[in-house]
C-alpha cells in the first residue's frame, strides 16, 4: 500500500478532481491536508479518503509538516506529498526536505516560483527569455528602462496568472507605478522587456527528468491584454496539428529549460512567445499542472483523462503518451464591467448552431458576482477533428454571447 498526502489550501472544483484521481488509484491510501473543513468535500470523495487534517494556513510549511507528522503517528507512511497550487510548491519542498519525503526540493521549487531567479537560470544556460531586471529601487527601474526602452512589463517576482502585472508604455507610466509600488530590497519589482508576438503555453509531463509528452496551446489574445482590457473575451485554442514548423523553436528549448530548472517528475506549465521574427522567448514556467481549465481542455483534445494520468505518473512514475486526435478550444465568457450577472444573451441561437461541438460548459449564473479575472465568469469548451471548425466555433462564442449585468 502506498500512502499519498495531498495538500489543498481550499477545495476548489479542479482541486477536488486531482484528489479524486489519487483516491481512484489501486493500492493507494490518500489523505488530505487543508484549511477547508472536510464537510466542504463531496460525501462520496470524503469516504474514499484515509484521513483529513485541517490546518489554519494551507500555505504554511510548518503547519503542513505538523500535519504530516500527525499522519505518520497514525501509521501512515506519507510516501508522496503532493499539491497543485502554484504558491504551494516551495512550502511543499520545505516539508519534503525536512521530513525526507521524495519529490521536488525547496531549492528546485524556488527556480520556478521566483521569476527573476528563473530567468537567471535560463540565461545562464543560454536559453531564450526576455531581458529582465529585479529592481530594488527607483534608480534600478530607471536604468533598466533606459537599456531596453518601452513598453516593458512590471510584475511581482513570485506572481502567477498575470496577477499584479502591468504593461508600462512610457516614463510617466513607470513613474506613476513606482509611486504606487516603490521597489525595495524587501519588496523588489521584476521588470522585463516587452515581447511582441504570439503567446502560447507548452504543457508537458516529465518522468525522471525526461520530457515524455507535451501539448501546445494558443492564447487569443495574450493574458496580459485581457487583464488590461476588460471588454476582451479570452480564448485558448489547441490546434490538432502538433508538428507545425512554428513549434520547432519551443520544442527544441523546452527540455533544456526544464532540465536547467530542475524538473524531475510531473506536469509543468510553460508560457512562451513566438516573436514576429519567428524566434522563441520563454516567459514563465510553473512546476505544477496548468490552471484556467487547461486540464479539462487538454483532456478533451487528447481524448483521455489528464487528471488520472497525472495521478498515476506522480505516484507510480508511469505515463502513456497520447496523440491529439482533436482540436479543442475554450472561450471564457466575461461580463463587461463589475457587479451582479443577470443572464447570457444569445445562448439559444449559439447552442443551436454549435450543437455537438460543445463538450463542456459552465455558463454565468443569474445572481453570480463577476470575477474580475481574465478567466471570466464562465466557459465553453468545443472540439472537432478540424482546427478551422474549432476556430469558427470560438469566434461565434465570443462575438455572439453577451454576459448581461443586472
Amino acid at each position: 500500500m502506498t500512502d499519498v498526502t495531498f495538500v489543498a489550501p481550499f477545495f476548489a472544483e479542479t482541486t477536488l478532481r486531482f484528489i479524486s484521481a489519487l483516491a481512484d488509484l489501486p493500492e493507494v491510501r490518500t489523505s488530505v491536508v487543508s484549511q477547508d473543513p472536510v464537510d466542504r468535500m463531496p460525501d462520496g470523495l470524503r469516504r474514499r479518503l484515509s484521513a483529513h487534517i485541517r490546518i489554519a494556513d494551507g500555505l504554511d510549511s510548518r503547519a503542513i509538516a505538523d500535519a504530516v507528522a500527525g499522519l505518520r503517528a497514525r501509521g501512515q507512511a506519507v510516501d508522496h506529498l503532493l499539491g497543485t497550487f502554484e504558491e504551494l510548491q516551495v512550502p511543499l519542498g520545505r516539508v519534503r526536505d525536512r521530513l525526507g519525503i521524495p519529490g521536488m526540493s525547496a531549492e528546485v521549487a524556488e527556480n520556478f516560483r521566483d521569476k527573476s531567479r528563473m530567468k537567471e537560470v535560463l540565461r545562464r544556460h543560454g536559453l531564450p527569455c526576455a531581458r529582465h531586471r529585479l529592481a530594488t529601487s527607483e534608480s534600478d527601474a530607471g536604468v533598466f528602462a533606459g537599456e531596453v526602452g518601452y513598453p516593458l512589463i512590471a510584475k511581482p517576482p513570485a506572481g502567477s496568472g498575470a496577477r499584479g502585472t502591468y504593461r508600462i508604455s512610457s516614463g510617466v507610466e513607470l513613474a506613476n507605478l513606482l509611486t504606487r509600488i516603490p521597489p525595495s530590497p524587501e519588496r523588489p519589482l521584476l521588470l522585463e522587456e516587452f515581447v511582441a508576438g504570439e503567446e502560447h503555453s507548452f504543457d508537458s509531463m516529465s518522468l525522471g527528468g525526461t520530457l515524455v509528452w507535451s501539448s501546445i496551446n494558443h492564447y487569443f489574445p495574450s493574458a496580459l491584454d485581457v487583464v488590461r482590457e476588460p471588454w476582451i473575451q479570452w480564448c485558448v485554442l489547441l490546434p490538432r496539428e502538433s508538428d507545425h514548423p512554428s513549434y520547432r523553436g519551443i520544442q527544441a528549448a523546452a527540455q533544456p529549460a526544464l532540465t536547467a530548472l530542475g524538473m524531475d517528475r510531473g506536469l509543468s506549465h510553460m508560457e512562451w512567445f513566438r516573436r514576429n521574427d519567428g524566434t522563441v522567448a520563454i516567459s514563465e514556467v510553473g512546476a505544477r499542472p496548468p490552471g484556467a481549465r487547461f486540464m479539462n481542455l487538454i483532456s478533451w483534445a487528447h481524448d483521455f483523462d489528464l487528471f488520472a494520468a497525472w495521478a498515476e505518473a506522480m505516484v507510480f512514475g508511469r505515463f502513456e503518451p497520447r496523440a491529439r486526435p482533436y482540436a479543442a478550444g475554450a472561450a471564457y465568457l466575461r461580463a463587461q464591467g463589475s457587479g451582479t450577472i443577470r443572464g447570457v444573451e444569445g445562448l439559444a441561437a449559439v447552442a443551436r448552431d454549435l450543437g455537438d461541438l460543445v463538450v463542456e460548459s459552465r455558463l454565468p449564473r443569474p445572481g453570480q458576482r463577476t470575477s474580475g479575472t481574465y478567466e471570466g465568469d464562465g466557459w465553453v469548451i468545443v472540439r472537432h477533428p478540424d482546427t478551422d471548425v474549432v476556430k469558427e466555433a470560438l469566434w461565434a462564442l465570443v462575438t455572439r454571447l453577451r454576459v448581461q449585468l443586472a
